[in-house]
């Protein structure tokens, strides 16, 4: 159902666009005048007396930068200081290629706690390729509740080890909107211990990546097709975006175990407005994540808040849910409250279901549901900071982003 879904997207996509030369890229039509926003370097610049340059560069090789240091609650408990920064920019004609994005995430309690991820998504001119990267460095002890649904929410034990992440996928324009590419792909976890009396094998009755071994090891090769038309990615204005992702993880490139993994994930942004001026819109997404046998390590499988952008699952805790199978979907509707889109508003809610010992894959439903205040940090690029408050069964909590969730 899944790859019928992308392949529609990719056969009504080269039907609507078959006349366009092949080197011609889809811009979505509705662009925001950000000459008639507003935003808080705006405020800034008035309240320092800060006059603004005389010309504009037009050929959009600028950078914006955005940047939010704030504390908050972690998973596993406590605090931890987290600084946030994203530049947006582009690498040719803002008329023939779209916003590349970095975004830098350094956080650390200033004890047993640390992260350094790096995010990429950067178009090369004219959108002739797409370099999508994923680095990161953590200490990062969380909670876990084993498979599906086997354990209640107040039932988690607390898992500790050390982790480095490198993704790095390259993809080459095929026609129009649609990409397709390989990547390299390695998780190694390591110093892996848990917290509570009860070893990991015996809660999650699961036989792979439980042992608690020194480390553990998933590197491959995956085979990555994208179908995007959205000219921002940071604060998506119109437009839609497909990704599939198939890995392998074969024993002769480091992995423990050989297995296999299934990424597809779907978006759609809907406006409800032709102003080009202002914020009216229902974002749709959905994504299905699977392994194709028992062997992927426990902390590989597909599981809440562990997608590739991190993005999922809000009113739950990272990683409430984990099982061989996992299926998402989220609908937000986002709408400006002030006329110049210095704030704003949006409203989510979304369902999450997951194989296990005690519950069924698409029988049984967990929701989460929530809202969240929006203010224009950078015009320029579309940085929101954004500030949600999610609720779930057993759980809430406040979630800070800058930029859009998805």
């Amino acid at each position: 159902m899944f790859t019928l879904l992308m392949v529609s997207l990719v056969i009504y996509q080269s039907k609507l666009y078959a006349q366009r030369p092949v080197n011609e890229i889809e811009i979505t039509k509705h662009v925001a005048d950000t000459s008639k926003q507003r935003d808080l370097i705006d405020i800034g610049k008035a309240i320092l007396k800060i006059k603004p340059p005389q010309s504009v560069d037009s050929t959009g090789k600028k950078f914006y930068f955005s940047f939010l240091p704030f504390s908050t609650n972690v998973p596993g408990g406590g605090h931890a200081l987290i600084t946030s920064t994203t530049a947006g920019f582009y690498l040719g004609e803002r008329k023939s290629t779209y916003m590349s994005k970095v975004t830098f995430t350094p956080y650390t309690n200033f004890g047993k706690r640390f992260g350094l991820p790096i995010r990429s998504y950067v178009w090369l001119k004219d959108n002739t390729w797409v370099i999508d990267g994923d680095i990161r460095l953590l200490k990062y002890p969380h909670e876990t509740w084993g498979i599906g649904k086997e354990h209640h929410g107040d039932q988690q034990i607390n898992l500790d080890y050390s982790y480095f992440r490198l993704y790095q996928h390259a993809l080459k324009r095929i026609h129009g909107g649609l990409f397709m590419g390989i990547g390299y792909d390695l998780d190694y976890r390591m110093n892996i211990k848990s917290t509570g009396d009860i070893p990991l094998a015996d809660y999650t009755s699961y036989p792979y990546g439980t042992d608690l071994k020194d480390h553990t090891v998933s590197s491959g090769l995956s085979l990555n097709l994208i179908y995007d038309t959205r000219a921002n990615s940071i604060n998506t204005w119109s437009g839609n975006y497909a990704n599939l992702q198939f890995r392998v993880n074969p024993v002769f490139m480091g992995s423990d175990q050989n297995w296999k993994s299934l990424f597809l994930e779907i978006r759609r942004y809907h406006r409800l407005t032709q102003d080009p001026n202002k914020q009216n819109m229902i974002a749709v997404r959905s994504f299905f994540w699977t392994v194709f046998n028992s062997k992927a390590p426990y902390l590989d499988l597909p599981n809440l808040g562990w997608d590739p952008y991190n993005s999922s699952g809000r009113g739950f805790p990272v990683s409430r849910f984990r099982g061989k199978s996992l299926y998402y979907l989220e609908t937000e509707y986002r709408r400006d409250i002030s006329s110049n889109g210095l704030f704003g508003f949006v409203a989510f809610m979304n369902f999450t279901t997951v194989n296990g010992p005690k519950n069924s894959m698409f029988a049984d439903w967990n929701i989460g549901t929530g809202a969240g205040a929006r203010i224009k940090f950078n015009k320029n690029s579309g940085t929101n900071i954004g500030i949600d408050y999610g609720i779930s069964t057993n759980h809430r909590g406040v979630r800070l982003t800058l930029g859009e969730v998805f």
